[in-house]
């Protein structure tokens, strides 16, 4: 697989042209490690024929248009475990893939007093178009790999991968990395207590809620599915540098590589001693 205002949209009406990145990237897409890590919210890249959507440079860098660090720690996982990994490559700006597509968060407006004019007054055939050519691609993305790991009878394991602002709301947040679960807490308490032992400050179901509607990839794929998963939130201070993403990333890599063996001490995972999990 490749890697990586104003409507200046091709005269074929398509929201992507053949020079941009495609929607999604995957990376080691033959692995049979048993572990599947989802990064929603990778990227702050925009399509050219939305323009800037309105928006100033800052605000197209913050956080609002992608989860800072998020995209870089999937990345450095996925090189380390040699596991494989799943990665939108627009701005959440544009179509909000962890979003059911009726959530008004799917193509949000109006976030920390930053006016989303690309996204105001926003029209059913353009929400669409960028459901059919980002959105759904994507989700698709994650379920061929899904069904591919079915095929060889691996159950894999869930990983989502997001970031939070150091600061909501003018208060600061003491939580460093946050554990999101709903129907899972087994896999939720390896993190939890790993991360915990690791010397972070841990929250379970803070600074946001796994069982909140919003948690849309998790749902669609990994509880429809019933494989074992966990959403991980990561505080953007800690993995806006490349020290900070090796940092976590190596305490995750430690969770992670032991992860299959813990959760299910017979499972498939076990019956493949070159891809320990």
């Amino acid at each position: 697989m490749p890697t990586e205002g104003t409507d200046n949209r091709s005269a074929s009406g398509a929201l992507l042209n053949n020079n941009e990145p495609p929607p999604y990237v995957i990376r080691n897409p033959d692995s049979t490690l048993p572990i599947l890590l989802v990064c929603d919210h990778a990227s702050r890249l925009i399509p050219e024929s939305l323009g800037t959507m309105g928006l100033d440079p800052g605000a197209r860098r913050c956080h609002l248009a992608w989860d800072i660090g998020a995209g870089a720690l999937t990345e450095h996982l996925a090189a380390s475990l040699r596991s494989t990994a799943v990665l939108c490559e627009y701005s959440r700006l544009v179509v909000d893939c962890n979003r059911q597509l009726m959530d008004p968060g799917a193509f949000l407006e109006f976030g920390d007093g930053v006016v989303v004019h690309g996204n105001r007054n926003i029209q059913q055939p353009d929400k669409d178009r960028r459901a059919n050519e980002i959105y759904w691609p994507y989700h698709n993305g994650i379920q061929d790999q899904l069904e591919r790991f079915s095929s060889l009878g691996v159950q894999p394991v869930f990983v989502s991968i997001h970031s939070f602002t150091p600061v909501m709301n003018g208060h600061y947040r003491p939580c460093e990395i946050g554990i999101l679960w709903d129907t899972d807490r087994v896999t939720a308490e390896i993190f939890i207590n790993d991360f915990r032992n690791a010397g972070y400050v841990v929250g379970d179901n803070e600074p946001y809620s796994g069982k909140a509607p919003q948690d849309f990839t998790i749902d669609h794929h990994a509880e429809a599915a019933s494989l074992s998963h966990v959403g991980i939130e990561i505080r953007q201070d800690l993995i806006h540098h490349d020290y900070g993403v090796e940092k976590v990333a190596e305490t995750m890599h430690k969770i992670i590589e032991t992860l299959s063996a813990r959760i299910r001490p017979t499972s498939i995972a076990s019956q493949n001693p070159g891809q320990t999990v």
